[in-house]
């Protein structure tokens, strides 16, 4: 059984509009989403003892989505991640977009999908979001029809996007939520294990974007494929943090790309997907001047995000993933994900990828920006991993 309410999240200003919030809960899971770029602004997951805790960063008024702040729980778009320079040539022709991150343009430029207020339509087990991105929008070429829809089926959360545009453009959507599975406000995650299935990623420059290599992981501060304690890594190998894509193998059919556990609650979120990129960001640029929900802050490293994706800045660099493209055709009906989050208990010694918070990424009707992600917040029985 789901139960669906909608409410009033805040008024725009200038009388904009109203933005909801559409609250989804099962006897397994809850999640608010409002109409404000189909954000997330809280999911609650439960630990080893039953106690559920809100694992995503944000905000509990309208307010502070409104200001300046890092993508919280949002859809971005059009296109995810950076474009350097802000332009790129399509059939010949030179297009412009919008700077807003130091010479380049980031997730979708100054008003990207995350800044927008979309049209709501209540299921009677979620919600779906809807808004036609027009013709020139932030500099991007053609039409752009958007669906993003929240379904909730016991403790499934599945989230689906589908794009149709007029002429072809690039489209990389994904969703930005922060987590910390020790739950939101506590100071940092460098207490997260943290495991990436990628053999190698992509170097950047001072700007963030790629160099242009492919380079292994192997030897680096980059290899991931065995669990390693976040904050012991980072010292280790004296490095800042993580911002960058992680190269994977890519397939029609969805597979095991990322894996963080947070021993202390038992929490454990899971990610699979076709995409042939993931980012890991840890929150660098998190400066504890934001004040987020019960009045927490959120500085350096207190959330991490793993967003599924094509390689950052596609447009320039296909000679790096030519089995991979970022345009979408004309007319082409794109469902480029389904996010599936299971909420509930199970034994570790069995695999994983049976239980919870399950992120499932469909073949879409077209065959350009095929996605899968699995993603599961998984809560580990204390007696599998801690025996007495």
């Amino acid at each position: 059984m789901v139960s669906v309410t909608r409410a009033v999240f805040g008024d725009l200003p200038s009388g904009a509009g109203t933005v909801e919030k559409f609250q989804l809960q099962s006897d397994l899971l809850k999640v608010d989403i409002i109409s404000w770029g189909c954000t997330i602004t809280a999911l609650e997951a439960k630990d080893r003892q039953g106690r559920a805790s809100d694992v995503v960063l944000g905000f509990a008024e309208l307010e502070g989505y409104l200001q300046k702040q890092p993508y919280f729980g949002a859809v971005v778009g059009r296109v995810a991640n950076r474009i350097a320079k802000g332009t790129f040539t399509l059939d010949g022709k030179e297009y412009k977009l919008a700077i807003n991150n130091g010479p380049n343009s980031l997730h979708g430029g100054i008003r990207g999908f995350d800044k927008v207020l979309w049209t709501p339509e209540v299921l009677s087990n979620g919600v779906q979001f809807s808004r036609v991105s027009p013709d020139g929008e932030e500099g991007y070429p053609g039409e752009l029809k958007v669906w993003v829809t929240y379904t909730l089926d016991g403790g499934e959360l599945k989230i689906n996007y589908r794009a149709q545009a007029s002429q072809t453009t690039p489209v990389n959507l994904t969703n930005h939520s922060y987590f910390n599975l020790a739950g939101q406000g506590s100071p940092n995650i460098y207490d997260h294990e943290v495991t990436i299935d990628a053999d190698a990623f992509l170097p950047v420059d001072e700007t963030l974007i790629p160099t242009g290599e492919v380079a292994p992981v192997q030897g680096t501060a980059f290899d991931l494929r065995k669990p390693v304690e976040l904050g012991k890594h980072l010292q280790e190998f004296h490095i800042n943090g993580f911002d960058h894509n992680f190269c994977l193998k890519g397939s029609k059919e969805k597979h095991f790309c990322a894996r963080v556990h947070h021993a202390g609650s038992g929490r454990v979120l899971e990610v699979y997907t076709t995409q042939p990129g993931i980012q890991f960001y840890t929150g660098n640029f998190l400066d504890g001047t934001l004040k987020g929900k019960s009045g927490a802050v959120y500085p350096k490293h207190s959330g991490f995000c793993l967003e599924t994706q094509n390689w950052p800045d596609a447009v320039h660099q296909v000679k790096l993933q030519p089995s991979f493209s970022v345009l979408l055709c004309p007319r082409s009906l794109c469902m480029t994900r389904v996010m599936t989050l299971k909420s509930g208990l199970y034994d570790s010694k069995v695999h994983v990828g049976g239980s919870l918070l399950q992120v499932m990424i469909r073949k879409p009707l077209a065959k350009l920006l095929t996605q899968h992600l699995c993603i599961f917040i998984s809560i580990l029985c204390l007696q599998s991993l801690y025996p007495v």
